[in-house]
């Protein structure tokens, strides 16, 4: 008897084991058990990777810039988004803080070092029936989009996301998400991927990012739709 319930607690720990494991990809980022966050579904968990469908939603950004640095990039953007759920918008409104902020880029493919940015912010979902417009600020919902993901710790920087997103391709490549993401990449600008920071620059404790490869199963679409 003794030793069939050695046995049992022996596969029920394993069996913990395994299901934490299993789930340990998809847990929750600890900004969003302070801050609003969109939420999404995992519908496939990968080798390094997960596919999260997310839905329609609305989204804050300033026009598209071009700049050689993705850290400088998001630096800028942020500041223009700053402003704006600081109150500098047409109903002198102020928006809480949500995550994570979400830099796309396009590296150019010419002999030009400068990528196309668009850095963007979730608008929280009190205000997304009614987001307040501003000058300068593009605010638009975004269709139901997937999502490739690969988490990353510490902070951002302009030599490891690099990295980062080869360690995506790699994980994605001849799975049965490959072609709907090539496809998607090649109908904006080219190779487009985006970096989602989780955390102020201030935190650097329990840093998450997260780079994406944004696509729809049908036919691509845009993550930022005006």
């Amino acid at each position: 008897m003794a030793v069939a319930l050695k046995k049992l607690k022996l596969s029920l720990l394993l069996s913990l084991f395994f299901l934490v494991s299993a789930s340990s990809f998809a847990k929750v980022p600890p900004t969003c058990r302070r801050i609003e966050c969109p939420s999404y579904d995992v519908i496939h968990a990968g080798d390094g990777y997960e596919i999260r469908r997310y839905n329609s939603t609305v989204w804050a950004s300033p026009p598209p810039f071009l700049d050689t640095s993705l850290v400088e990039a998001t630096r800028t953007g942020f500041r223009r988004l700053f402003d704006y759920i600081q109150g500098k918008n047409d109903y002198n409104q102020k928006i809480e803080m949500t995550a994570p902020v979400v830099t796309e880029v396009a590296p150019s493919d010419g002999p030009s070092s400068e990528s196309l940015f668009v850095v963007s912010f979730y608008v929280p979902r009190k205000n997304q029936v009614n987001p307040p417009p501003a000058s300068g600020i593009v605010v638009g919902r975004v269709k139901p989009v997937y999502a490739a993901v690969r988490k990353f710790g510490e902070f951002v920087r302009d030599n490891n996301v690099g990295e980062q997103v080869a360690a995506l391709k790699a994980s994605i490549a001849g799975t049965e998400w490959s072609s709907a993401i090539e496809k998607s990449q090649r109908g904006v600008h080219g190779s487009v991927y985006c970096v989602a920071q989780y955390n102020d620059p201030f935190e650097f404790d329990d840093r998450v990012n997260e780079i994406w490869f944004l696509f729809d199963v049908e036919n691509g679409r845009h993550f930022v739709e005006s």
